[in-house]
C-alpha cells in the first residue's frame, strides 16, 4: 500500500511539471525597480526670516540660561532675546562690542570706559560684570546691574601712558571646574602696541582671570623651540571648551584662539594646557593636514585673511566655526580640525563633505562684513554687521 502511494504522488508530480499553467506561470518581476541609495545633498540651508532691528550687531552668545544675547555696538547695547528672537530686554554699556555669560548667568561684556587722566580725556577698554539676578528674586537684563569693572591697564603702575588707552580687549572664554574656586575663571584676549610690558606680559596676549575677576597671569607658551610670552600675534576670537547647555559644559582649561594677524601662517589654534612635574603647561596642538580625509584643514596655511571669531558646538559634535570678515565667509571644521562634515556611513563616501559658505552681498547665503559666530541646538548664527542681521542657517542632515 505504502510502495502504491510512493508512486501515485511521484506520478502527480510529474503530470504537474509536465502541464504548463496548472499552477500558473512564473511571476515576471521586472516592473519592480531596484532603489538605488543617494545621499542628500548636506549643505547649509537659510531659515528665514533672519533676526534684524539691528544697527551694527557685533556679536552674539548662548547663554548658559539658554538666552540669546545680541551686541549693537552702533547703540552700545547688549540685547536678550529668546530662541524665537522676541525680545526680553536691553541694557546700555559704554562702548561695547562683546559678550558672554558665565555659568553664574553673570554677563561679561567688552566695553569701554571714559576718564580723565592729567587733564588728558582717554577711554580705556574695560571688561564689565553685569549681574541679572536681582534682589527681589528678578532676573532680566533691563534692571540688571554692573556689579564690577577690569579697566585696562589692571595692574598696578607708576605712571600711566598713552600706549595704554591703545590696547583693547578683544574677547572673554568663561571656565568649567567642579572646583568651586576655579570654575567661572576666564581667559581674556588682548592687543596693543607694547611688545613687552613688565610682568604683566605684552599687549598682544590672551590673560587668565579668576572667578572674581581678578588677574591671575598672561598665558606664556611651550613649544619645541622654548617658552615664549609672546606668542600671541593680534588675537581676536577665542572660545573655550565650556559652552551651554548648562548640565554638559566640559572641564579643561584647553582653548582655542584666533589671529587677525595676516602675517601669521596659522592663525587658528589650539592651546592645549597640562599639568606636569614642572608647573602647568600651555602647548599648541599642531593638527596635520591630511588630505585623505578633507581637502581642507584648519592648520593650512594662509587659508584665512581677518578670521575675527570663533566658536565652538556645545553638543557631542565639537564642531569648531569661524567667519573671516574679509572673505565674507563662515568655515566649519571638526574637532580634529578637519573642514567639513563626515560623509553618512551608508553613503560609500570617504572624504569629509565641504559645507562651508558666504561671498560678499545681502543674499540669504551671503555676507557683508561678519563679525561672530555662534551655535544652538543644530542651528548656526552669524552676526552679519554689515547687513544689520543675525542670519540663521541649519545643516540638511538635521532636518527630520
Amino acid at each position: 500500500m505504502k510502495t502504491l502511494k510512493l508512486l501515485n504522488l511521484i506520478s502527480l508530480g510529474i503530470i504537474l511539471t509536465g502541464c504548463e499553467g496548472y499552477l500558473g506561470t512564473k511571476t515576471d518581476l521586472g516592473f519592480i525597480e531596484v532603489p538605488n541609495y543617494a545621499i542628500r545633498d548636506i549643505a547649509y540651508v537659510p531659515i528665514q526670516p533672519p533676526f534684524t532691528g539691528f544697527i551694527h550687531p557685533s556679536d552674539f552668545c548662548v547663554g548658559f540660561d539658554e538666552l540669546f544675547y545680541v551686541v549693537d555696538a552702533a547703540t552700545e547695547e547688549i540685547i536678550c532675546l529668546n530662541e524665537s528672537g522676541v525680545e526680553q530686554g536691553r541694557l546700555t554699556i559704554p562702548g561695547v562690542k562683546h559678550v558672554r555669560q558665565d555659568r553664574r548667568f553673570d554677563l561679561l561684556a567688552i566695553g569701554s570706559h571714559d576718564t580723565t587722566i592729567n587733564g588728558v580725556a582717554y577711554s580705556l577698554s574695560c571688561i564689565y560684570r553685569i549681574q541679572q539676578l536681582q534682589n527681589n528674586g528678578d532676573y532680566n537684563l533691563q534692571n540688571a546691574q554692573i556689579i564690577k569693572k577690569v579697566i585696562h591697564p589692571f595692574y598696578f603702575k607708576n605712571t600711566f601712558s598713552t600706549s595704554d588707552a591703545q590696547v583693547k580687549f578683544t574677547q572673554v572664554a568663561v571656565l568649567a571646574n567642579t572646583n568651586s574656586e576655579k570654575n567661572n575663571r576666564y581667559y581674556a584676549s588682548r592687543s596693543g602696541p607694547s611688545v613687552n610690558n613688565a610682568n604683566q606680559g605684552p599687549d598682544d596676549a590672551v590673560i587668565l582671570f579668576d572667578n572674581k575677576d581678578n588677574y591671575i597671569s598672561p598665558v606664556s607658551v611651550s613649544t619645541s623651540s622654548g617658552l615664549y610670552t609672546n606668542y600671541f600675534k593680534t588675537p581676536s576670537g577665542l572660545v573655550s571648551l565650556a559652552q551651554p547647555p548648562q548640565y554638559t559644559a566640559s572641564e579643561g582649561d584647553d582653548f582655542w584662539y584666533s589671529s587677525i594677524d595676516e602675517n601669521q601662517v596659522l592663525q587658528i589654534q589650539n592651546i592645549q594646557f597640562e599639568e606636569t612635574d614642572f608647573g602647568a603647561d600651555y602647548i599648541p596642538r599642531i593638527y596635520p593636514n591630511d588630505t585623505s580625509l578633507s581637502v581642507h584643514s584648519i592648520n593650512e596655511p594662509n587659508r584665512f585673511i581677518s578670521p575675527i571669531s570663533i566658536a565652538m558646538a556645545g553638543d557631542a559634535s565639537r564642531y569648531l566655526f569661524v567667519v573671516d570678515s574679509e572673505k565674507d565667509s563662515l568655515y566649519q571644521f571638526t574637532a580634529s580640525g578637519l573642514e567639513g562634515i563626515p560623509p553618512p556611513p551608508a553613503s560609500g563616501e570617504k572624504k569629509y563633505v565641504q559645507v562651508s559658505f558666504g561671498g560678499t552681498g545681502d543674499g540669504p547665503m551671503q555676507f557683508n562684513q561678519p563679525e561672530a559666530v555662534a551655535y544652538w541646538k543644530k542651528i548656526l548664527y552669524v552676526v552679519d554687521a554689515g547687513n544689520g542681521r543675525i542670519t540663521r542657517f541649519k545643516c540638511t542632515l538635521d532636518f527630520e
